[in-house]
């Protein structure tokens, strides 16, 4: 019998193409970066490109977590299966953790920084209560964390003041079953970070 002209596949094509998890192949977009190194005991660093959507040419990019490599190696995998889970649902590229650079669509990026900041510095015991809460978080509850963490003390250099160390007791000091809360600010936070994933957009 002659073999039918249709594909047993049923897996389809990308809707569009990205880089690493959701970046998208535009000219120096908003994203992000995890750095990591080959050695196996230095830092990873996650820094915030902001790309074109920058409102000085000369704006340099931000470097928002230094996170030391044990700490890395027991949040990775959890967060590139949830990333990975969230672009599969959009029919869009998986990503994978690889030695360099690694890109991150803007907003995944941003609720990546909030579960960095949360576990920095944290007891290797209590990372994994912090990404069990961290998991339980809505997109938009992760946007709003970063956006309230940002403007204060997103940056590296700031570990241990403010939100950080609201974020460290939210999801790290708390068990999962009683996470605090979170708060509305009475002022919105800029918009942006409450908008659809850009690349999730039909």
């Amino acid at each position: 019998m002659p073999r039918s002209s249709k594909s047993h596949s049923t897996s389809q094509a990308p809707s569009h193409p990205t880089l690493g998890f959701g970046v998208p192949t535009t000219l120096d977009p908003h994203h992000f970066v995890v750095k990591i190194p080959r050695g196996n005991y230095q830092p990873v660093h996650i820094i915030e490109n902001l790309g074109m959507s920058s409102e000085e040419d000369t704006m340099k990019p931000l470097e928002r977590a230094i996170l030391d490599r044990p700490l890395w190696t027991e949040i990775s995998g959890p967060v590139k299966r949830h990333f990975n889970q969230r672009l599969k649902s959009h029919n869009l590229k998986a990503g994978q953790w690889k030695v360099g650079d690694n890109l991150i669509d803007r907003l995944l990026g941003k609720e990546l920084c909030v579960l960095a900041w949360a576990v920095e510095g944290l007891a290797s015991e209590k990372v994994g209560n912090a990404v069990g809460n961290w998991l339980a978080l809505r997109p938009e509850e992760r946007w709003w964390l970063f956006g309230m963490t940002a403007t204060t003390v997103g940056l590296a250099k700031d570990q241990g003041k403010g939100w950080r160390m609201a974020l460290r007791y939210a999801l790290g000091d708390t068990p999962q079953s009683g996470r605090l809360p979170i708060r509305r600010a009475k002022k919105p936070v800029e918009t942006n970070i409450f908008e659809t994933l850009p690349l999730f957009q039909s």
